[in-house]
């Protein structure tokens, strides 16, 4: 079959499409014909060889954490009702004590082994890319929904957006009833942002960007900041944090995670979370809350935003498109 193996960290480059070995499909384990593949800018981290420390994924490897596609085959004691069932599902390494994926690997290829323990049916008349959107982007969302706590008469500002967990922030927010302030880079994906529900976008490109942010709230700030940029960025939004508000940093799309003073958040009353505070560890919980996001979608709640799906041999240009900042959405590799 044939899947991207990265034969040695570096950049886009190093990702290669070619014939590999089939998955083995063991007990308890069945194979998943893909339709598309799940990428995320954690992907792009790990295949510089960043964060060996969490993710200690070793060349050669197939990247890819999570995939879309039909059940072709059941190993033994596997209920055979997943037969040919559209399914979602994490691919990876799975640490058999716990019961978690721990490695973001196997998910670039055409077909994929996985525990039946892993698999979420799409529901009918959601699109199989929505629903791989979600994967992990969904339970994401919906842990930053409930750790910000935002309803009506709160101000919320979503940094990066239009990426895949803050796309679905924006939705969420407007939905619970409060006003959302989007800042993206520039003015297709401000666009974008307020076709998904935002109040105001502002493009944090420009300078003094978190000023007006400012202006937009009386001067005050705003009760939440959702942080999917990081970096010096991230680190701006802070400043845009109203005294006894939130600041919750979950991404790195500016390279690393926001780095806020410790001493500044305590003497202005302002709660710090980080990603690690808000992921559900036990893996039935994640499961539950991707079919929640699923059933949200299903009825129209919510719409997943796919900006970019390419075929697998165009790997490469699927991680420069994340790297450069030019997708407004989610980017998948198609089958």
């Amino acid at each position: 079959m044939r899947a991207v193996v990265v034969d040695g960290f570096g950049g886009p480059e190093v990702l290669v499409a070619r014939e590999v070995s089939e998955p083995e499909v063991g007990p308890g384990r069945v194979l998943v014909e893909v339709g598309a593949s799940n990428v995320m800018y954690l992907d792009t981290l790990v295949r510089s060889g960043w964060g060996g420390e969490y993710f200690p994924v070793s060349p050669p490897y197939v990247p890819g954490a999570g995939v879309v596609g039909r059940v072709a085959a059941l190993g033994e004691d596997v209920d055979p009702g997943w037969t040919d069932a559209l399914v979602v599902t994490d691919t990876g390494h799975t640490d058999a004590s716990e019961g978690r994926t721990t490695l973001p690997v196997d998910g670039y290829a055409e077909r994929a082994a996985v525990p039946e323990s892993a698999l979420v049916r799409v529901p009918e008349g959601v699109d199989p890319k929505a629903a791989l959107a979600l994967l992990h982007d969904g339970p994401t969302a919906l842990a930053l929904e409930r750790a910000a706590a935002f309803g009506p008469g709160s101000t919320v500002l979503v940094a990066a957006a239009t990426g895949g967990a803050g796309s679905l922030a924006v939705q969420l927010a407007r939905a619970a009833g409060a006003r959302v302030l989007a800042a993206a880079r520039g003015e297709a994906k401000l666009a974008l942002a307020r076709e998904l529900g935002a109040h105001e976008a502002v493009d944090y490109s420009r300078p003094g960007w978190e000023k007006r942010v400012l202006e937009l709230t009386g001067g005050t700030g705003v009760d939440v900041v959702l942080d999917g940029a990081g970096s010096a960025l991230g680190e701006a939004a802070f400043g845009a944090v109203a005294d006894g508000g939130r600041f919750i940093g979950y991404g790195t799309a500016g390279g690393r995670f926001s780095e806020v003073d410790t001493e500044e958040a305590g003497r202005r009353g302002v709660e710090v979370l980080g990603l690690f505070d808000l992921q559900a560890q036990d893996p039935d919980d994640r499961r539950s809350a991707l079919r929640y996001m699923l059933e949200l979608t299903r009825r129209g709640e919510i719409t997943p935003h796919v900006g970019l799906a390419l075929p697998l041999e165009q790997a490469s240009r699927a991680h420069a498109a994340l790297e450069g900042r030019t997708v407004l959405g989610k980017v998948l590799l198609v089958s």
